[in-house]
């Protein structure tokens, strides 16, 4: 399967409101160079944060080419190594911590890229990244997030998942985790992507790695062609979040025969 039948059979089969996106980290110059040749992106006017960037690939379909000096996001600069940590970045964290002791050994634990060596990062639609991924960032209700993470779980043969939940990183953080690890990371807004990432809907954050979403995608075709629909909630249910109580036939009160 190509990225763009990807896309829409996670689309159409688990009703994404969101564009899956491809995040690829770019470490060196011809590569960035040959993307700039030949692709069709946009660029930001102001820096904006990380998920900022986010929302023109999942809400417009649009590729979007960010780099240091165009990520106006401290926190995001230092996970993708392009800022060392300084007393700035802990004090950014006192409001989530006890006292800056914390807060710096808090901020040492955080996935990090290299130091200064990132040149660059595409963000895009699946469907038109022109990079393999190196992550596939899904923006999903709890239900879609539950539905990709059982079928991760078996496509991988791994059991139990444990994701990485940070403070004050979600969308950047929780893709770099899953970028250096190699896995699923799945977790919840971070105070500045629910306000600045536009999560005000309560999306669940579920990071992919770019090398295993085909596997995670034949998994799902496999359950429907088992059961008639990718449910799980629902076997036979083409909606994947059927907010139905599987026991509501037992559920049944009828009047008393001495009344």
């Amino acid at each position: 399967m190509d990225n763009r039948e990807i896309q829409h059979i996670l689309m159409d089969e688990l009703r994404l409101m969101h564009y899956p996106i491809a995040v690829k980290f770019i470490f060196n110059d011809k590569e960035l160079d040959d993307f700039k040749n030949n692709a069709t992106y946009h660029v930001p006017v102001h820096p904006i944060t990380f998920c900022q960037f986010e929302i023109g690939p999942r809400m417009k379909g649009q590729t979007v080419l960010g780099t240091k000096e165009t990520l106006g996001c401290a926190s995001a600069q230092f996970m993708f190594g392009w800022k060392p940590l300084d007393e700035a970045e802990v004090k950014a964290h006192l409001k989530y911590t006890r006292d800056m002791e914390q807060a710096e050994r808090f901020i040492k634990t955080k996935s990090r890229l290299p130091y200064s060596e990132l040149k660059a990062f595409v963000v895009s639609p699946l469907s038109d990244s022109y990079f393999a991924p190196d992550v596939v960032h899904f923006y999903c209700d709890n239900m879609q997030a539950y539905h990709l993470v059982v079928d991760y779980m078996a496509a991988m043969d791994v059991h139990p998942l444990r994701p990485s939940l940070t403070m004050n990183s979600s969308a950047c953080g929780g893709c770099v985790f899953s970028y250096n690890e190699n896995t699923l990371n799945m977790l919840t807004a971070c105070s500045g992507s629910y306000n600045s990432g536009k999560t005000e809907r309560g999306e669940i954050n579920v990071m992919i790695p770019g090398g295993h979403i085909e596997r995670v995608t034949q998994r799902l075709l496999e359950r429907k062609k088992q059961s008639g629909s990718a449910s799980v909630t629902r076997p036979g249910d083409i909606f994947p979040g059927a907010d139905v109580c599987k026991n509501c036939p037992l559920i049944i009160c009828v009047k008393a025969k001495n009344t």
